[in-house]
């Protein structure tokens, strides 16, 4: 733990992103007026519910905790928390997003030209499964992913593809706007839901079961150093490089690269469980009281026959 604690000689730009936090509180506050002022200027608006305002500020929390945090800079540092970062970040907060905003305003953003055309490919479960399985497979190819750590741009660029195709992902079954008949029953649901779990396992395998270090930018000190440039000021970077204060991940864990590489993988995984065990216990409530209003319903209409018939009877006596 002294260890990691040893981050704070990156400064607290580095550790704590300041400007992101600026954008972070920017974007809440625009989106409560949005929601909590303005949304009788939307079809169909309303104030927020309770659990919504509470999942919206969780999102707002999460999304800092995970972006602007130590969490990053130590993501940039250890694999291990370059996995809670995308746990956190691509299967915690993109289900979030669907009970934290409301449906009328699903229903607004559907409505716009660009994101029109995304709603469409939302509707195509198996689309949106593969798309997002396959964007995470191909980031964490150790080429591709090495080359994207070392480009500021082009790193965001793919961490905004991932989110978006996360949150596109989880549409055909968490969504609360399509009609029903768009909608995959309970039970498919369920195995959608096993699907994107299935489709994430061979990466994630892979990273696990590895017999070495796949990935130079947390190997090679060049590129390690190449890779830090994402996340602290060069001028801390170089004063910190020519005092040979560090070199590599080494001067802030005792886990070797490879046992680095393993213990993110499974806490993936573990991360991974837990967030789709609660998406599922969701799911099959949901089911649940579909079916039971279902049979409700049924034995309502049926009763309401047997009376009506029963009066009928009376009357022709």
């Amino acid at each position: 733990m002294d260890r990691l604690l040893s981050i704070r000689i990156f400064g607290f730009i580095a550790n704590w992103s300041p400007f992101l936090l600026v954008f972070v509180i920017a974007v809440a506050i625009a989106y409560f007026l949005l929601t909590m002022k303005w949304y009788d200027e939307f079809e169909g608006g309303r104030k927020l519910t309770p659990l919504e305002i509470f999942m919206s500020l969780s999102v707002f929390i999460m999304f800092y905790i995970t972006f602007g945090s130590p969490i990053d800079i130590l993501s940039h540092i250890l694999f291990t928390f370059h996995m809670i970062q995308m746990a956190l970040g691509l299967l915690m907060i993109p289900p979030m997003l669907y009970f934290a905003i409301p449906d009328y305003l699903w229903r607004y953003l559907a409505k716009q030209p660009v994101l029109r055309q995304l709603h469409k490919v939302c509707q195509k479960p198996l689309v949106v499964l593969i798309v997002f399985c396959a964007a995470f497979s191909i980031y964490h190819i150790p080429v591709v992913m090495d080359a994207l750590k070392m480009s500021q741009s082009l790193h965001v660029l793919a961490l905004a593809v991932l989110f978006i195709t996360a949150t596109m992902c989880f549409w055909p079954v968490l969504n609360k706007i399509d009609p029903p008949e768009k909608h995959m029953g309970g039970l498919f649901k369920m195995l959608y839901i096993f699907g994107i779990g299935g489709l994430l396992l061979p990466a994630c395998g892979l990273i696990i079961f590895a017999e070495t270090p796949m990935f130079k930018t947390y190997t090679e000190n060049a590129a390690w150093l190449k890779a830090m440039e994402l996340c602290v000021p060069a001028g801390v970077l170089d004063a910190l490089k020519g005092q040979n204060m560090i070199s590599g991940p080494e001067y802030f864990s005792t886990m070797t690269p490879l046992s680095d590489q393993r213990t993110g993988g499974i806490i993936m995984k573990i991360l991974q469980e837990v967030f789709f065990s609660v998406i599922l216990g969701y799911i099959f409530y949901n089911w649940w009281k579909s079916e039971s209003g279902d049979q409700e319903e049924i034995t309502r209409k049926n009763l309401e026959q047997v009376l009506k018939q029963q009066e009928l009877d009376r009357q022709f006596r």
